[in-house]
């Protein structure tokens, strides 16, 4: 295996698919190997920029079609605008799910990653936040162009921007756990759906549930503290758990 040191002096770090994941300049501690992760999966997204768009047009089509499918009734639109929003936001993020490890695990980058001098939990961390930076971050910020499709008033489009923020995160941990566990299955991306949908339903009933409850006055201050705790309990165990998954798969 190329050591980080085996790298010769000026060039650049090769950060496609196939090559070695230690290959980059040395990473030392936590920090060092998240950053490096992060920054190695965005240059990957950023090489596929088609896949992400397909993201994004997905959750703004399904936004777009329950107006046609269900009435445009404005007052019936407002009342059922957070779910959508919310179910269009997980059918995304389930769209960029499955190459979050399959990209590593088909070249064998995955097995260097496993050998790389840095811990695992940081590493999973890392990708995991580039795939929120690549597609979560971005359904956030198209929230407030939903809300005002379905005539939400502007407090209203604040909490479902934020509640996004907050369980989009959560998402992404729970889709890194089952494509970890799924790696290598036949129609792992079939069953990763499966797996993923149950788990998150609490996010989105207190994801949902958060605009509801502005809507109808009684503030969303519950729910965003649900989601709150959810991220943080996610960010805390969910590398070790992903990890853990990456490793049951490798073996």
């Amino acid at each position: 295996m190329t050591s980080s040191s085996d790298t010769p002096a000026g060039h650049a770090p090769d950060t496609r698919p196939g090559a070695s994941a230690t290959r980059d300049a040395p990473i030392f501690g936590v920090v060092g190997a998240v950053a490096w992760a992060c920054r190695r999966d965005l240059k990957l997204a950023a090489q596929s920029r088609a896949e992400l768009a397909v993201v994004l047009l997905f959750f703004l089509l399904v936004a777009s079609l329950f107006p046609l499918a269900v009435s445009p009734d404005p007052q019936l639109l407002r009342a059922i605008a957070s779910g959508i929003a919310w179910v269009a936001a997980l059918l995304a993020t389930l769209l960029g799910l499955p190459r979050l490890f399959a990209a590593d695990w088909a070249d064998g980058t995955l097995e260097q990653i496993l050998l790389a001098p840095a811990p695992l939990p940081a590493l999973v961390a890392g990708k995991v936040l580039a795939h929120w930076l690549a597609t979560g971050l971005p359904l956030v910020l198209l929230a407030p162009l939903a809300g005002l499709q379905f005539g939400l008033p502007p407090e209203a489009i604040a909490v479902l921007v934020a509640s996004l923020a907050l369980g989009t995160p959560i998402l992404s941990w729970l889709g890194a756990v089952t494509a970890a566990l799924t790696l290598g299955a036949r129609g792992g991306a079939s069953l990763l759906a499966l797996l993923v949908l149950p788990l998150a339903v609490p996010v989105l009933i207190f994801g949902a549930g958060s605009v509801e409850s502005e809507m109808a006055g009684l503030g969303s201050g519950a729910h965003l503290s649900l989601l709150g705790a959810g991220l943080i309990l996610a960010w805390l165990f969910g590398p070790f758990a992903a990890a853990l998954a990456v490793r049951i798969a490798h073996e």
